[in-house]
């Protein structure tokens, strides 16, 4: 009884071998592996824009006559988009797209007060941008590039007619950051320099020709929402 017993367990033993080595080659379950996705290139952002002209006037010449007279450029408020694209999570070229309105004034010991005309702006600027990648949530960035302005809409007022001012090419200095609410939504403030010198021409009295150089130079300060892609 005893060495039929032990004939028995051995056999026991046996029979399990097999399905052990069964169950060693069965595949083992990994744990799923997560890989942060790459942010997108593209960002957007939306502001509300003050447009902040620092107009000194060169010249203003009526009739052939030179005068001391300058010309003053109201200051607007608007809404406004730009577009960015990243090329690297530093460097990044951005387009503003904006329009806006200002009220042309010539001030001085001849004209005392007159109204000259209103003009629309659509000043599109494209800049290169750095971002600075090391502080987190917080974003700030420097940018350099150009812009071409193009006035339209031109209304003239008083007793002028036929107000004209000329586009022109200008450069643009940038400063902002953002700060990153999550992976998408962030708040931004962003600091524009721009660099314009127009020239403008109109009619005094119907018969008068009145030529003017200004410097605008205008400042646009900008605060709004990001949400990158």
């Amino acid at each position: 009884m005893k060495y039929t017993a032990i004939a028995a367990f051995a056999a026991a033993l046996l029979g399990c071998a097999p399905m052990s080595a069964q169950a060693a080659d069965l595949p083992t379950a990994k744990a799923p592996i997560f890989v942060a996705a790459a942010p997108s290139p593209w960002m957007v952002r939306v502001r509300g824009l003050a447009v902040l002209p620092q107009e000194s006037t060169r010249s203003v010449v009526v009739g052939g006559v030179p005068l001391t007279d300058k010309i003053s450029v109201s200051d607007t408020v608007i809404p406004e988009l730009d577009i960015s694209y990243f090329f690297t999570p530093n460097f990044a070229a951005e387009l503003v797209l904006g329009t806006t309105p200002h009220n042309l004034t010539i001030k001085g010991p001849v004209t005392n007060h007159l109204a000259l005309g209103r003009v629309w702006l659509l000043p599109p600027t494209l800049t290169l941008q750095y971002h600075f990648t090391q502080f987190g949530a917080f974003k700030p960035y420097v940018g350099a590039g150009v812009n071409y302005t193009v006035f339209y809409g031109e209304k003239s007022k008083s007793a002028f007619t036929s107000l004209d001012v000329k586009d022109q090419f200008g450069f643009a200095l940038q400063a902002g950051m953002d700060y990153m609410l999550d992976q998408h939504w962030g708040l931004n403030i962003d600091v524009k320099k721009l660099w314009l010198r127009p020239d403008a021409k109109a009619v005094l009295g119907g018969s008068v020709p009145v030529k003017a150089k200004v410097s605008l130079d205008p400042w646009l300060v900008g605060v709004g929402v990001t949400y990158r892609f």
